[in-house]
């Protein structure tokens, strides 16, 4: 495999769409991790999907509760500044950065631009949470490696394929048909979120072809030591001069310092998580776990928000679903895949029969509450609000 094409694969398979996810992971990183893990890879995984979908739900909690975008990225890139300089002073999880030979040139030739963008798709991301529905944003992601491939082509980083174009054009047209059937389509937050992916796309070819030679490249937390603090800076002007002239301290009191703490403390961590699960897996189960994460936060925002998705939405969703899966793996791969699990599944039946029907049972079981708890607030708006009345009573007396 060709330095290109490693960086290429390093790339795709380290972004995770739904939160602050930096530049690139290091295939080098990744075997110098220790192979022994004390737990079980299904560990990693399970907690970079909680983080991951976490810091998404408590984001637009925040932002419903007091709209200040810029100010809640600026915060959370603060926090992440303070605490990469923290462990890097003081434990040794950050000791690759000294085989990075970062000096102030290269700095300001590479990572200010890159942060710039990197600045422009957070600040379009979490505006678009003042927008449109949690479930139609993840839908809306699933479009970032079609605006990454067309990116590679407009800038001469790759030449033109049209075989690749036509795999990915599967995602658009699942994307399309999901976006017809939104019942809440804003245009504003619609062209907000096109702009943040658009800006992700061009950050992510700027870092492929800015940072492509071995000794520059960098895990996901390495990343984050090096970008924080000229994004936080980036961020902290366009707070001051859009948003600072109109908070006040009763937007900050009606969020709460522990909430914001927390929610930073979240969004820190899922950098973390990245490190650890491609470290005790690889890059491609962080990919099929961003998928997977995905669904789970369109059903989340269902059942948490209320938010109404129709069966043109989910139609249109799963061929995006479907053609992003095709374009990370290819058909080979999925052929592969598919028949080892199909294997594995076979065998963990034949040895536990009784568990894998209840298996069974347990995802069709859920999966229906998911739906009709998602579909209630659109199709039973009075039952819907009768049990959020016995949750909130509930609520009270647990308290």
């Amino acid at each position: 495999m060709s330095n290109e094409e490693k960086v290429r694969s390093s790339i795709d398979g380290a972004r995770d769409t739904a939160a602050p996810v930096l530049p690139t992971v290091n295939p080098a990183a990744e075997k110098s991790q220790p192979e022994s893990a004390s737990f079980h890879p299904a560990v990693y995984i399970a907690t970079w999907i909680t983080l991951s979908s976490s810091v998404i739900v408590f984001n637009k909690w925040i932002l419903d509760t007091a709209k200040f975008p810029i100010f809640l990225t600026t915060w959370h890139l603060l926090f992440a500044t303070i605490m990469t300089q923290i462990l890097a002073r003081f434990t040794t999880i950050l000791d690759s950065r000294k085989k990075v030979p970062m000096t102030g040139r290269v700095y300001l030739r590479a990572i200010v631009p890159i942060g710039i963008f990197f600045s422009l798709s957070l600040i379009c991301g979490n505006q678009t949470y003042l927008y449109l529905s949690v479930a139609f944003i993840q839908m809306l992601k699933a479009t970032t490696p079609v605006a990454v491939l067309i990116a590679t082509w407009s800038l001469g980083v790759a030449p033109p394929n049209m075989k690749t174009l036509g795999n990915v054009s599967f995602i658009v047209i699942g994307v399309i048909i999901a976006s017809f059937g939104e019942i809440k389509f804003v245009l504003t937050g619609f062209l907000y979120q096109c702009g943040g992916i658009v800006f992700e796309a061009v950050r992510l070819v700027m870092v492929q072809r800015l940072l492509s030679s071995a000794e520059f490249k960098m895990d996901p937390l390495v990343s984050l030591y090096y970008y924080a603090p000229a994004c936080a800076l980036m961020n902290g002007v366009v707070c001051l001069l859009g948003e600072v002239p109109y908070m006040t301290m009763a937007d900050i009191y009606r969020v709460g310092g522990f909430t914001l703490l927390a929610n930073a403390s979240v969004a820190f961590l899922l950098n973390v998580s990245v490190v650890f699960l491609i470290g005790k897996t690889s890059s491609l189960v962080l990919t099929l776990s961003g998928v997977l994460k995905d669904i789970l936060l369109v059903f989340a925002s269902m059942f948490l928000f209320g938010d109404p998705v129709t069966l043109l939405q989910a139609f249109g969703y799963s061929i995006a679903l479907g053609g992003l899966i095709y374009y990370k793996l290819g058909a080979d791969k999925l052929k592969e895949y598919i028949a080892q699990g199909g294997m594995m599944w076979a065998d963990f039946g034949s040895r536990r029969p009784v568990v894998r029907k209840l298996v069974i049972f347990g995802t069709v079981l859920v999966t229906l509450f998911l739906i009709l708890a998602g579909l209630a607030p659109k199709f039973a708006p009075e039952s819907d609000q009768f049990l959020k009345s016995a949750v909130g009573i509930l609520g009270e007396k647990g308290a």
